[in-house]
């Protein structure tokens, strides 16, 4: 009487999963982006807080006496959330564009598109990657900038979410630019003309209700105004936008962009020539 011996199956690395969701493969990848940012910290994180506090030191000592108070409150307070949050959206969209430029440049793009992840788990990745340093710089800000102008936070809930969703906005905007740009410039061209311009003018320095017709109302549509208001919101609890409004806008711009992402990771736009 002889015995079948059943031969062992192997699981393959990245096929480890746990329902449907390649956890482990997830991770791995937003770990890399990470540590990728962390090794170079002086220049993704310390820079960006250094550039904020001299914004807070140049923008006060010129404008804080001539501007008085905005409602109610020292100019400088005023200014602190706007020049964090400012921070926050653009070191999100510069991590995760320049990750996938980099990687498309240097040809090892590749050694992410092979490996069995789903075009939400790609997307997941690098997004989160790009929302991790953006609270960083966040985090690092509040504890340099608002100790010195006097600002507490009056509500952490939505003081989270608005830098929670400014920060994963702007990195889903980072993976499309990236997804999309062939080079170095192209994403140069969409930071000067379309990240930093919307950053400066949605309310940062100033108070968007206080513009003239018609660029009032132009300025109160612009996405990032309603991140910025947000925040002040969660910090200072005054603003210009009822802070709901801004989290709903918010969050259909976040599912719209993730949609888009999604869609561009499938069909291999730009990744797979």
């Amino acid at each position: 009487m002889t015995s079948q011996v059943k031969p062992v199956q192997h699981t393959p690395m990245g096929q480890r999963r746990f329902g449907r969701v390649n956890w482990l493969g997830m991770w791995t990848l937003y770990e890399k982006e990470v540590h990728r940012f962390f090794k170079v910290y002086m220049q993704t994180i310390v820079a960006p807080v250094a550039t904020a506090a001299l914004f807070m030191a140049v923008f006060t000592l010129a404008l804080a006496e001539r501007r008085g108070e905005v409602d109610g409150m020292p100019f400088a307070a005023f200014l602190a959330p706007g020049i964090v949050m400012m921070a926050v959206i653009q070191n999100a969209f510069a991590n995760s564009s320049s990750s996938i430029v980099v990687g498309k440049v240097q040809g090892n793009i590749v050694d992410v598109l092979m490996p069995p992840l789903s075009a939400g788990e790609l997307t997941s990745a690098y997004a989160l990657g790009g929302v991790t340093r953006g609270l960083c710089v966040a985090f690092a800000s509040l504890i340099l900038i608002f100790p010195f102008v006097g600002v507490g936070v009056v509500n952490p809930y939505w003081a989270a979410y608005f830098a929670f969703t400014g920060a994963l906005i702007l990195s889903l905007l980072g993976v499309m630019t990236g997804i999309w740009a062939e080079k170095f410039d192209h994403t140069a061209a969409v930071t000067n003309f379309i990240v930093t311009p919307l950053a400066f003018l949605s309310g940062t320095f100033y108070k968007v209700s206080e513009l003239p017709d018609p660029w009032s109302g132009i300025s109160s549509w612009n996405p990032i105004h309603f991140l910025i208001d947000g925040f002040r919101w969660g910090i200072l609890g005054t603003g210009e936008t009822d802070p709901w409004i801004g989290a709903a806008v918010s969050a259909v711009i976040c599912v719209v962009l993730w949609a888009v992402c999604l869609w561009m990771f499938r069909s291999g736009y730009r990744l797979k020539s």
